[in-house]
């Protein structure tokens, strides 16, 4: 009886704390809205617009989604995440690439986020396409700051995209505006240009942050295999977890899976510590490599 009575006691006190904190912590500013029946603030930061979505009931330690890129587009996985209890955030940083100037503004989002809002201090970052560049360059500078890495059709070299110097089709205007971006002087020394993910991963590695990519083989716009696959080969050379979902025969485009149950139990077990339980599913129409 006596360990019983320790048992709740310490689970009640737990629970208190939890509760304390929750009362410590600042309301959300902004205009109050919803998103896809969740609540939805829209505030700013640092200058910048940004987003935040609550779920109906936010997991112990309150872990998120971090979105780099593309609010709203194929959100089946966010919308899943919600549900289970994470929280959503996106700042806007303009078309940028990934740059040192606009991880600034992600460094006071982080800040404020985890600090005013009392949100996990390891949340997952979730890159579509060139919101690749944001997340690992992000987390290359804070890995005490990332649970995992999701990346879908990730850029992780602009060189193969937006520069098209490999077999992907390129974008020249997006091109000009990375060398700008970056404060490049020339072409030259936006190719010659040393941290791009593929090659800044040893700081990621060596914090064993885990990594989960979703990839279309047949994708001409952010060739696979001068992105993904350079980056998996060298991520695991490096001592890293990766997984790889592939998806025969799909391009760049629709982003995501059809059902988005192994990103959703990836990042839960690796930003909330807790595993769904398994479910009966359909197959996927993709094939995990």
């Amino acid at each position: 009886m006596r360990s019983l009575r320790i048992i709740l006691v310490a689970a009640i006190s737990v629970v208190g704390a939890s509760f304390g904190q929750e009362a410590n912590m600042a309301s959300w500013p902004g205009k109050t809205g919803t998103y896809h029946g969740y609540v939805r603030h829209d505030f700013e930061v640092d200058g910048c617009a940004a987003i935040v979505v609550e779920p109906k009931l936010a997991l112990p330690g309150r872990p998120w989604v971090w979105r780099a890129e593309f609010f709203d587009a194929f959100p089946d996985a966010d919308l899943a995440l919600l549900a289970r209890g994470f929280h959503l955030g996106f700042i806007t940083v303009g078309n940028t690439f990934g740059c040192p100037d606009a991880l600034k503004h992600w460094d006071v989002f982080y800040a404020e986020l985890t600090g005013k809002y009392g949100l996990s201090r390891r949340p997952a970052l979730e890159g579509l396409s060139r919101g690749g560049l944001y997340i690992y360059n992000w987390a290359a500078q804070n890995t005490d700051k990332v649970g995992c890495l999701y990346g879908d059709a990730p850029v992780c070299d602009f060189k193969s995209w937006p520069g098209g110097k490999g077999k992907g089709k390129g974008s020249p205007d997006d091109w000009k505006k990375v060398q700008s971006d970056y404060h490049f002087k020339s072409e030259a020394e936006a190719l010659a240009f040393p941290g791009n993910p593929i090659d800044n991963l040893k700081p990621i590695a060596a914090a064993k942050i885990p990594v989960i990519h979703v990839y279309g083989d047949a994708d001409d716009i952010v060739p696979w295999e001068e992105n993904t696959k350079i980056l998996a080969e060298r991520y695991k050379a490096l001592g890293g977890a990766v997984e790889l979902i592939g998806k025969p025969g799909i391009g760049h485009h629709p982003h995501g899976l059809v059902d988005p149950t192994p990103v959703v139990e990836f990042i839960v077990k690796h930003c909330a510590g807790v595993v769904a339980p398994p479910k009966k599913r359909e197959p996927l129409a993709a094939a995990a490599v």
